[in-house]
């Protein structure tokens, strides 16, 4: 047992606290995967602290995996541990069995896991920390009290920091399909080799009251006794024939599609993203109104994205006083392309050539 308790807490303690790290790199990414789920939930209400909850859950894991190997009070973290574990299997049994979401961020969206392969996964976990829970008492500190303590103290306030600077700025590893480099006309394109979903038709026919669904396989053709009700496609096989960036549609405010003009211009082209103009930060004005000067001079092109309505762009560059044309784009989108609002892309014929939350907007002049 003594083995098996280590292995346990190794195995938890580490992949605890790389899931952490992992999410502490990009908090807003999952309280939008918690929206996502309040939003099924019917939990609209816990919405507005969706971030909160992040910011919280993320230091949680990193600390409780350094106190799960280092053996810090063990009965206090094995406990809060297997509330977690049980509340995390309800959240990936739930997006496995109701098919209504299907990623659960477990790992943030640097590493994609299936709906089926989380919940799996925190099974897994579960056994292990309610054995972990059992034996708490035959797990002793690894270290003395001194050592132990200020690598407690270093597990608290490293998660705090980074969450901090992550939010202050942008996340330092950036795995969103808007990252750095990436081309977003070819992220837009189905990625070659991949396959498709499959489906099955599916016929609804009814006798003596009751419904059955077949197939042209196994439809009884000699009964004329069945009477259609309905037919369906039935996914039997899900393909990975999706590209990484699906929702990037840019309209002007009548509605028409500004895509074409947008990626291909030859000059630079600065999108300027602000999800909601109503949630927008402050201190960027000035370095946008000389990012603007440019544009007047005819060296960049310079576009607002929001989701916001025209009145409320309208009086948004009022007040901040910027004068530039805005176009419209889902609000998902845009806080998928930047996390921060505002976010300043650079592109170049569709290619991302720079990135930056709004505090680190370089100085145009």
């Amino acid at each position: 047992m003594k083995l098996i308790l280590i292995l346990f807490r190794i195995l938890v303690g580490v992949l605890f606290i790389f899931s952490g790290l992992i999410k502490a790199n990009d908090p807003l990414g999952l309280s939008y995967k918690m929206d996502e789920f309040f939003e099924v939930l019917h939990l609209h209400f816990l919405i507005p602290a969706s971030l909160t909850f992040s910011l919280v859950m993320n230091a949680f894991e990193i600390i409780a995996g350094f106190a799960v190997l280092l053996g810090y009070r063990m009965r206090f973290f094995s406990f809060l541990l297997l509330i977690l574990i049980i509340f995390f299997t309800f959240l990936t049994g739930f997006a496995l069995f109701s098919g209504e979401i299907r990623e659960c961020g477990c790992f943030g969206d640097c590493i994609k896991l299936t709906a089926d392969q989380s919940f799996y996964k925190d099974l897994i976990l579960l056994v292990m920390i309610l054995v972990i829970f059992i034996y708490h008492k035959r797990i002793k500190p690894v270290f003395g009290p001194r050592v132990t303590n200020i690598v407690m103290a270093l597990a608290i306030l490293f998660p705090v920091a980074l969450q901090w600077y992550t939010l202050a700025h942008l996340p330092i590893v950036d795995c969103l399909p808007y990252k750095v480099g990436n081309n977003i006309m070819e992220k837009m394109k189905v990625p070659p080799g991949s396959t498709p979903d499959v489906f099955k038709m599916v016929l609804i026919y009814e006798k003596d009251g009751k419904q059955q669904e077949f197939t042209d396989e196994n439809y009884p053709w000699q009964d004329s006794t069945w009477k259609f009700v309905d037919r369906k496609d039935k996914l039997i096989k899900k393909g990975n024939a999706e590209p990484a960036i699906k929702d990037f549609v840019l309209t002007d405010f009548d509605g028409n599609n500004m895509n074409r003009g947008v990626l291909m211009e030859s000059l630079p082209v600065y999108l300027f993203l602000v999800r909601d103009v109503s949630s927008a930060g402050k201190g960027w004005e000035k370095k946008m109104q000389a990012l603007q000067q440019q544009f007047k001079e005819g060296k960049i092109m310079l576009f607002g994205v929001t989701s916001s309505t025209k009145a409320q762009v309208e009086q948004f560059q009022k007040e901040r006083g910027i004068d530039f044309q805005f176009l419209q784009m889902d609000g998902t989108a845009i806080k998928t392309a930047g996390r921060s609002t505002p976010c300043l892309l650079l592109l170049e014929k569709s290619v991302i050539k720079g990135k930056w939350h709004y505090n680190d907007i370089p100085d145009f002049k």
